[in-house]
């Protein structure tokens, strides 16, 4: 199905939209999505953020998820753009010095090991909560929790090039060129591990009328699974109220 014009309803559509949207989602990775161990759990409280998913892991020793009855590629995952930055010690020093009041990867239910953001209205309806937004994503991915934002809103003042240049620009200060016709942003990061201060980003940039691809959750540095995002995101728009539906169609 694709894209709908979000800007065209208010916050509140949107919100209940994203709602939906969430809980499928989540149902889709533990649906066969996410190997043994391994599970995702709708908008749970953690120490420094609240995500709208988070997956989990009960593997106590770190081990390397087992993919064996699972059809996924081990190799990097293939994006328009991917972006690597490895983090110089003062520059490393200097962002984990302002965020380490912040920063806890664990869960009542498990060790956190990847959260999946989807950008709402009031993510950008001010500088402050903007600023808040992104201070939170940069944050999980200090703590060594890799991240997944998905943005179907279009650009604001402060984000002209994207939800994503404005996470990047928190590490590295890259061109990016985003185009005309694809103003929304999916973007995967991989936080690296405790042995490296690699950072990596994977960014598909699509528009309203376009499909959803499926993007990549990192459960480890190596490791990622596929979120169904069109086959989710289909699921909350047929239970999407019809009195509503033809605001967007």
């Amino acid at each position: 199905m694709p894209v709908h014009d979000w800007k065209r309803v208010d916050a509140g559509l949107f919100h209940a939209f994203h709602q939906g949207w969430i809980t499928h989602l989540t149902e889709a990775l533990n649906d066969g999505c996410l190997p043994e161990g391994y599970f995702a759990i709708p908008e749970q409280n953690t120490r420094w953020a609240v995500p709208d998913v988070l997956a989990l892991s009960l593997n106590p020793n770190n081990e390397p998820p087992d993919f064996s009855d699972l059809a996924v590629a081990l190799a990097p995952p293939k994006t328009r753009v991917v972006r690597r930055i490895e983090l110089g010690s003062q520059a490393e020093e200097e962002l984990y010095a302002d965020k380490a009041d912040r920063i806890s990867i664990r869960h009542k239910h498990g060790t956190v090991v990847a959260i999946i953001e989807i950008v709402s209205p009031g993510n950008k309806s001010s500088k402050s909560r903007f600023r808040a937004f992104v201070d939170k994503v940069v944050a999980t991915l200090l703590c060594g929790v890799h991240v997944m934002v998905i943005d179907l809103l279009p650009p604001t003042k402060r984000d002209p090039l994207g939800i994503h240049k404005a996470i990047w620009d928190e590490f590295c200060d890259e061109d990016f060129h985003m185009l005309k016709d694809k103003p929304l942003t999916l973007a995967s990061y991989s936080a690296g591990s405790e042995n490296t201060s690699e950072k990596a980003a994977y960014v598909e940039n699509i528009g309203v009328g376009d499909v959803l691809p499926s993007m990549p959750v990192f459960l480890a540095p190596e490791y990622h699974v596929q979120a169904p995002l069109e086959t989710s995101y289909l699921s909350a728009w047929k239970s999407f109220p019809k009195q509503l539906k033809g605001l967007l169609e």
